[in-house]
């Protein structure tokens, strides 16, 4: 047995989890969400500063930098991240999870499974509970693809930002910004 041949062997024998320890690809990923105001006008924003990892232990995580948000009018990127997020004392958001890695690295390219779990939202110095439903999808070369199916509806009063959104409704003269955000994911996951 050459060489290649006996290492090429070694490397299929090594447990799942060896391959397992996925990275966030940033630049491939989204995180998008809606905010209404007055109503009826609904408006998409995202993030431009994500970073996260799948590891070897299942623990998945994902961050946001928060003063990287993009509404497309830099007066208002700046206004959320004063009045609303607070970036100089907040600077991130954080979401986490637990996952089946070894279900992960079984998917093969273009096998796609639906999952619900739950993910711990860390926002404004505030954890909580939410409900996520998932679509998982293999890539080639080992990559994962993972989208929301439907909107995860956060609601600002759970953390702490009703008085960010008050003082953006009052700067901006509105008559109303509603506090529930709707928030979809489109994350790709590269094998280190």
């Amino acid at each position: 047995m050459s060489f290649k041949s006996l290492a090429l062997a070694s490397l299929l024998a090594l447990p799942v989890s060896a391959f397992a320890d996925w990275q966030l690809d940033g630049g491939a990923s989204a995180v998008n969400f809606v905010s209404v105001k007055k109503g009826t006008l609904a408006e998409t924003h995202h993030f431009k500063g994500l970073s996260g990892a799948i590891s070897d232990a299942g623990k998945a995580l994902l961050e946001i930098d928060l003063a990287s948000v993009e509404t497309n009018i830099p007066i208002r990127n700046e206004r959320m991240q004063q009045m609303l997020f607070d970036t100089a004392k907040f600077a991130k958001a954080t979401i986490s999870t637990d996952v089946d890695v070894a279900t992960l690295k079984a998917l093969k390219p273009g096998q796609t499974m639906a999952i619900d779990v739950d993910v711990t939202v860390d926002v404004h110095g505030q954890q909580k509970a939410e409900k996520a439903a998932l679509q998982v999808t293999g890539l080639e070369g080992g990559k994962l693809l993972v989208t929301t199916s439907a909107p995860i509806l956060l609601n600002a009063g759970n953390y702490e930002l009703l008085e960010g959104i008050e003082k953006l409704r009052e700067i901006a003269g509105l008559d109303s910004i509603s506090p529930i955000v709707p928030v979809s994911v489109k994350l790709v996951f590269a094998q280190k």
